[in-house]
């Protein structure tokens, strides 16, 4: 079977989302898990953590395109260790986990009848009382969120040993 061919706004977004998520990956190749787990500026980020929490955003996000803010808050979150790579977790474990999360997303953003569907947002003090989201909206802000996390991921790196992701 041939995948279908994506063309327009879907594979624009598609686009520009993997490059993002490409950046994060570059960023933490070729790390041990301890320096993946090193927290090296004055900030408690590390590599691995990023990974862990851009994966859960995503996955947290995928859910409310699929079911509204229901099923995002029905979406486990540790808050506690939500950025941080715990002992028991391995950088390529988190990696693995994020790239069943992309897929997901990605398929959602092929497969989708229509990105200009609709959910109201949570309640929460960040979000506008009674404001909705479209799922082009949704995926708009996992992009975001990506782009700034990778950046993140971009300072951490250099601080640990001096590789840069762009520059």
């Amino acid at each position: 079977m041939t995948a279908p061919t994506i063309t327009g706004e879907r594979a624009d977004l598609l686009q520009v989302l993997a490059k993002h998520r490409g950046f994060l990956r570059y960023t933490v190749a070729g790390l041990t898990d301890e320096q993946a787990r090193a927290t090296p500026t004055a900030s408690a980020l590390s590599l691995g953590g990023l990974i862990k929490h851009v994966a859960a955003v995503e996955k947290g996000w995928f859910a409310f395109m699929t079911g509204g803010a229901a099923a995002l808050e029905a979406e486990p979150s540790d808050w506690e260790n939500g950025f941080r790579m715990t002992g028991r977790e391995t950088l390529a474990g988190l990696l693995d986990a994020y790239e069943a999360v992309a897929a997901a997303t990605d398929a959602l953003v092929v497969d989708h009848p229509d990105l200009d569907e609709s959910f109201p947002l949570p309640r929460a003090p960040w979000f506008e009382a009674g404001a909705s989201w479209s799922v082009r909206r949704t995926l708009m802000h996992i992009i975001a969120e990506t782009a700034q996390h990778a950046g993140h991921a971009d300072i951490l790196r250099e601080t640990i040993d001096g590789q840069k992701t762009m520059g």
